[in-house]
């Protein structure tokens, strides 16, 4: 397939609504559906059969994937080399038999997080439509994400963010040259504030799964892992659950390959794991109730899961049932073990965020819900580094 000049040979046909199928353009701003008000995704012209030439073997971030992600124009493309991530083994770190556990680290992305994935795919679809100023509500690592894509491809952001977030989120904005609005509540009261502002200034909101191009960023994980594991997926994939964006971006990527033939039906068991600050996403799968009501308890060390209730909560928790998953919730002291546990064995200091998934293994092995066979990948979605002061440390 021969490029034309500036082009990514991107595949990308329109946007669709998965609730009532209405196609909506991919060549024009667009938020949510404008018959249902839910999360739209973007199609690709992809049959069976096209192979893995598609993607740039020679490009180190997640844009080798262009083919499959909504921009036109390489010109238009912000990206600070995020994705292609390592799929680490646990060596040390085991529980009842030697299961065998991978660990897919995110840590490593621009300013720290997989926020990177989705904020470079939002923000450059964003700059190919033309916006200049972008806003989002964030509980930290989106923020600083959002602030340093902006700062990349001379775009203006503004960031609402919990006042009692840690400083470091809110410094590295700031040093990225966007405005920062702390507000007292949760994501989801900067939510509120993020949408009135944006209405009033006429700044795109680039919130969670409220645009279509985010999770396009995030599935790209889900090609990395399919790669990674050689086409043949982990029996098991435990997730820590926010606003679950990259849930829905992962079950995208594998929909995609097993349309292209790369994949079977087969799909790992997806668990989504919570704070019990906020598990609105977990009550709701234990209750079996189709959508989860909000959620919060306040303040969480694992800051990236207060979203007392996600804006695609109904796919979320289709997508869980699907795979016939499940989903649990972990409290503050066992997350904050459960971090120390794995820095102590493994020489990794995960996000909180990452640290719940070890806990939730250790409680799922219990139940034999995970056999003693099965592989397991945990995704980490970010650095310990940025959440220090949540933390206690003995000196």
């Amino acid at each position: 397939m021969l490029k034309t000049l500036n082009s990514t040979n991107s595949l990308f046909e329109n946007l669709q609504c998965p609730a009532c199928g209405e196609f909506h353009s991919g060549s024009v701003i667009q938020t949510v559906c404008n018959q249902c008000s839910s999360t739209l995704f973007a199609n690709y012209k992809i049959v069976r059969g096209v192979g893995s030439d598609i993607f740039d073997q020679n490009d180190s971030s997640m844009w080798k994937y262009s083919s499959v992600l909504p921009v036109k124009n390489s010109k238009n493309i912000i990206s600070l080399g995020e994705g292609q991530t390592p799929l680490l083994k646990f060596s040390n770190l085991k529980h009842k038999e030697n299961r065998p556990i991978f660990w897919k680290d995110e840590s490593g992305n621009p300013t720290g997080s997989f926020k990177a994935r989705g904020i470079s795919a939002a923000l450059s679809k964003a700059k190919e439509l033309g916006v200049s100023d972008v806003s989002i509500p964030t509980a930290g690592n989106a923020g600083g994400a959002l602030a340093a894509y902006c700062a990349k491809g001379n775009l203006n952001a503004h960031v609402f963010m919990p006042r009692d977030t840690p400083k470091i989120f809110k410094d590295e904005c700031r040093l990225y040259g966007a405005e920062l609005i702390e507000v007292n509540g949760s994501i989801s009261d900067c939510g509120k504030m993020n949408d009135q502002y944006s209405l009033r200034n006429g700044w795109f909101q680039i919130s969670t799964l409220k645009e279509p191009y985010r999770v396009e960023g995030k599935k790209t994980m889900g090609y990395e892992i399919a790669e990674q594991f050689d086409y043949q997926l982990p029996d098991v994939l435990l997730y820590p659950t926010g606003g679950g964006t990259g849930i829905v971006g992962i079950w995208k990527a594998f929909d995609e390959m097993q349309k292209m033939g790369w994949i079977g039906s087969e799909r790992p068991r997806l668990v989504a794991v919570q704070s019990t600050s906020c598990d609105g996403i977990t009550q709701a799968f234990l209750n079996k109730n189709m959508d989860s009501e909000a959620i919060d308890n306040g303040f969480t060390i694992a800051n990236g899961l207060r979203v007392p209730k996600p804006y695609a909560s109904k796919i979320i928790l289709q997508i869980l049932r699907e795979s016939k998953g499940t989903a649990l919730s972990i409290n503050d002291h066992l997350i904050e073990k459960a971090l120390k546990e794995i820095a102590l064995r493994e020489g990794i200091l995960a996000a909180p965020e990452g640290a719940a998934l070890w806990e939730a293994y250790k409680q799922l092995c219990d139940k034999n819900w995970i056999l003693p066979d099965e592989i397991v990948l945990f995704l980490n979605t970010g650095s310990g580094y940025k959440y220090l002061e949540n933390l206690t440390i003995e000196s």
